[in-house]
């Protein structure tokens, strides 16, 4: 038996690496899915008032975690610009490690779908949210709680078949 231990190690780990490869990096569990939604407090871009996410208590939103240095950030973004034209949901823009001009630029250059930008340069919002880089996407419902992340860019694949979906039954939902 103890002549077939390291067959049956490698085995069971060649398993778990095999399960590994085969997880989707985007669908990464998040801890907050289904618990209320960590509280957004910042400055907003370019008005220097504050915000704070309480003022979306009883609204169906998406907290989207962007930044202009962001690649995938411009693949997902005309994705947010439809949305936000087509769909009646407040789209809160994070801007994350970023600077404020470059941040104005980028949006002059692509579009600026967000209902409210609240800055992040220095990361502490987004250390609270969990993000682990840019973009995320968050899907809150209107008691507060988190119902869906996305790591990565949102992908039209992503945003019709599950993303829609779900902000249309949160929506119809009452609290």
């Amino acid at each position: 038996m103890t002549k077939f231990l390291p067959f049956i190690i490698f085995v069971v780990l060649a398993g778990f690496l095999y399960k590994g490869l085969a997880l989707n990096p985007s669908e990464v569990p998040s801890p907050f899915i289904g618990k209320p939604a960590p509280v957004v407090q910042g400055t907003l871009l370019n008005s220097g008032s504050e915000f704070d996410s309480g003022t979306m208590d009883g609204q169906v939103w998406i907290l989207n975690v962007w930044a202009s240095w962001c690649r995938e950030c411009a693949y997902e973004h005309p994705l947010f610009v439809d949305l936000a034209a087509n769909r009646q949901v407040p789209i809160v823009g994070l801007n994350y490690k970023d600077q404020t001009a470059d941040a104005n630029q980028w949006l002059a250059r692509f579009s600026d779908p967000y209902s409210y930008i609240v800055e992040d340069q220095t990361g502490d919002i987004g250390l609270d949210w969990g993000v682990y880089a840019v973009p995320e996407t968050f899907v809150i419902d209107k008691s507060g709680v988190v119902r869906h992340k996305v790591i990565g860019p949102v992908t039209p694949a992503m945003l019709n078949e599950k993303i829609i979906p779900l902000l249309d039954d949160l929506m119809a939902k009452s609290s």
